[in-house]
């Protein structure tokens, strides 16, 4: 009895582990504007005449847009590579 109590345990801990790692992994947000180009592998949509927005458009992307159509893009922000460089250093200040 007290190992199925564990195991059982054991086993919500992992389902609630992996429930909220996807909900991490799963945030996403939304851009709304008027299309203004559209082609296989991008989309162009203008929210305002100082905010245009350029997105990938994969081959799994649920939907479609022609230019001109009113939009609501939903996207995730991944980020692909990270280049990193060291912090600069200021040099000591000289003492008269």
């Amino acid at each position: 009895m007290r190992r199925t109590l564990i195991a059982l345990f054991v086993l919500a801990l992992l389902v609630s582990a992996f429930a909220a790692g996807g909900y991490a992994a799963g945030k996403s947000y939304q851009f709304t504007g008027v299309v203004k180009a559209s082609d296989a592998g991008s989309l162009t949509v203008e929210k305002s005449a100082k905010e245009t927005w350029q997105f990938e458009v994969g081959k799994d992307t649920k939907g479609t847009a022609k230019v001109g159509d009113k939009v609501t893009v939903y996207y995730k922000m991944v980020a692909t590579e990270v280049e990193s460089k060291p912090a600069a250093t200021t040099p000591p200040a000289k003492k008269k």
